[in-house]
């Protein structure tokens, strides 16, 4: 899954001014590779 998150180019370039807004990317990151190995397995 980490290599899913590293598809995410703004993740490891972002500088935000706000942790929330870095945090929420996160998450998102997380939920949408979650989402995507449930779709996979039967």
């Amino acid at each position: 899954s980490f290599a899913l998150a590293k598809q995410w180019r703004a993740l490891a370039t972002r500088y935000d001014k706000l942790a929330t807004t870095y945090r929420a990317a996160v998450t998102l990151c997380a939920i949408l590779t979650w989402l995507r190995t449930l779709g996979d397995t039967p």
